[in-house]
């Protein structure tokens, strides 16, 4: 049994959810923001009284994981319509700069060349004093989106510079010692 599986998802009031055929779509009521979870095998869902439940129609390991997986995606599909998710990277070094020129981001970050990083739809970048905020309704996306931006020039312990995310913590490491002149003969 799946402890997660089995919660109940409660819509708030703004919130829609149908079922299509293989695929969940969980809307705003204005029906400008739409996201779509595709039902993962051996699971049924259950649309009663604005709430969503999911149940397991087989009983090997695979279905189990599923049952906890769906619920999982599903909740944040309803939590993105509510509120968009967000993750902050910072970016420190000898001229560093990030800019966003219409839907893309640029970088430049000790490279011979800016590297241009072109936004995705349905995602949000905002560059301010060293941040980058990105920002959207799909968690998924918005993970994806920061881990790639985060792999252009990640954080070297030696020198404290790169792309970190905000509540990542990087310890400094010393680098190599110097020695006197006068070495030790063997």
């Amino acid at each position: 049994m799946s402890k997660i599986g089995k919660k109940l998802i409660v819509l708030l009031e703004n919130v829609l959810a149908k079922v299509e055929g293989d695929v969940l779509a969980i809307s705003s009521k204005d029906g400008k923001k739409v996201l779509k979870v595709k039902v993962l095998s051996n699971i049924e869902v259950k649309l009663e009284n604005n709430q969503i439940s999911f149940t397991a129609t087989k009983e090997d390991s695979q279905t189990r994981a599923n049952w906890g997986t769906m619920r999982a995606l599903t909740q944040n599909a309803v939590t993105g319509i509510t509120t968009d998710f967000k993750k902050v990277l910072e970016f420190q070094g000898v001229g560093f700069r990030a800019t966003v020129e219409g839907k893309t981001l640029v970088l430049n970050i000790g490279f011979s060349h800016p590297v241009k990083f072109d936004i995705p739809e349905g995602i949000t970048i905002v560059v301010e004093k060293g941040n980058i905020t990105i920002s959207g309704m799909d968690k998924y996306l918005v993970g994806q989106v920061a881990t790639k931006i985060r792999a252009f020039k990640k954080p070297n312990p030696y020198r404290g510079t790169g792309i970190k995310y905000k509540d990542e913590i990087v310890k400094k490491k010393a680098g190599k010692k110097a020695t006197s002149g006068a070495g030790t003969a063997a």
